[in-house]
Order: C-alpha cells, then sequence, then structure tokens
C-alpha cells in the first residue's frame, strides 16, 4: 500500500535573508547561468540564497532543488512501483534579500531573472509497471504546480486520498486491457486518459516563472 510520509511545504513563497556579500562574486555569470524558468532546478546564486534562509536544497541526479519525499510504496522489480513522489518548491525574494538582489543587477543583468521570479509549489507522484511478459509502462504520472499554497495543498490531499485506495495490481491489469484507448495518445492526451481514469484532476506544471 501506499504510505503518505509526514513532510510538509514550507509555508513561505519568498526569501527575505540577504547574503553577507556586498558584491556578486566574479565569477558572476556562473551564478546564475542555465536558470530554469519551469521546473525547480536552483542556479548557484539561488542556491546560497537557500543556505542562508535555513531552508537546505538537495542533489537529486546532479540536480540541486528544494524536493522532499512524499509517499512511499513497497519495494519491487516486478508490477507496480514506486518511480519518484516528490514535493517541489521554489521561492522569490522579498525585503533585504530583495533590495540585495537589485543592488547586484546593477552588475549582472542576468540577476533580474531571481527579482522577477515567482515562488511555487509542486507535486510530482509517478507509479510504473513491470512483468515477465516484457510490459513496461508508467500507470500515472501527475504533476502538479502553483503560485498559491491552499490550492496546492488542496489538490496534494486530493491525490493523496485517490492514490492511498488503489489496488495497484488490479488497475495495472485494466489499464493493460485497455491499452488500445490510450498508447497512440498524444502526452497531454495520455495524461488525461490516466488522471481520468484514476479520479485525479487535470495535471498542470511548467508555468510561467515570471511576474
Amino acid at each position: 500500500m501506499i504510505k503518505i510520509l509526514n513532510t510538509q511545504f514550507y509555508e513561505n513563497q519568498t526569501w527575505e535573508k540577504p547574503l553577507n556579500w556586498v558584491r556578486l562574486p566574479s565569477n558572476s555569470l556562473e551564478m546564475v547561468e542555465l536558470f530554469d524558468q519551469n521546473g525547480y532546478r536552483l542556479t548557484k546564486l539561488e542556491q546560497a540564497y537557500s543556505t542562508v534562509n535555513e531552508q537546505l536544497y538537495t542533489i537529486h541526479r546532479d540536480e540541486k532543488s528544494i524536493r522532499k519525499p512524499w509517499m512511499s510504496y513497497e519495494d519491487k522489480t516486478t508490477g507496480p512501483h514506486l518511480n519518484h513522489s516528490f514535493l517541489f518548491e521554489r521561492k522569490g525574494y522579498s525585503g533585504e534579500a530583495l533590495e540585495q538582489l537589485k543592488e547586484f543587477a546593477k552588475d549582472n543583468n542576468l540577476v533580474h531573472k531571481l527579482i522577477s521570479y515567482k515562488g511555487k509549489w509542486g507535486i510530482d507522484f509517478s507509479m510504473d509497471y513491470v512483468d515477465q511478459k516484457g510490459n513496461a509502462m508508467e500507470l500515472i504520472h501527475f504533476e502538479y504546480d502553483s503560485y498559491n499554497l491552499n490550492e496546492v495543498q488542496d489538490i496534494k490531499v486530493r491525490v493523496e486520498k485517490a492514490m492511498s485506495i488503489v489496488d495497484w495490481d488490479f488497475a495495472a491489469q485494466l489499464i493493460l486491457e485497455k491499452k488500445y484507448e490510450w498508447i497512440d495518445l498524444e502526452f497531454f492526451e495520455q495524461s488525461k486518459w490516466k488522471t481520468d481514469f484514476f479520479g485525479l484532476p487535470t495535471e498542470r506544471f511548467k508555468i510561467n516563472a515570471w511576474e
């Protein structure tokens, strides 16, 4: 059975504490390179603010982000198995941190990407299936992002309730039997087929990053 872990989002949408830097370091371009407009990967400058604001990022496959485990499932090498289940968040800036970034931006305009960023929260749940016959598929992969914590909390609870009562072996067999209905659908159409099957709301992710 699915086990819901006792992990929670940080409630703040912005970081307020500044760094103890007077100016950006000489490698300021490297500090903000590869800015992730749609996801949760943190630049080196964001990582620094994460540390000083005591909301530490984690490292997963070389990606640094604020990521917490959300649900768990028994470890299996055949049948239904959990690919991943995470809570994500990314912060905007206010107070002294925002004023500091504005000063940094005078030397490196790329810092405006952080200044204009709107903090968000997200959930990501993926249950897969394999068997000895060679079948391999996603049973459900559900992602939802929001700038509103209450909204994403409501969706989180709905997903937890729906996923915790699923008989995953039975669901997998039904989905296999109906494979002709979804296998040739494009990404978003297939996602809707799966969310409808499990009684979940429509996915929403990769929302606009900047205000």
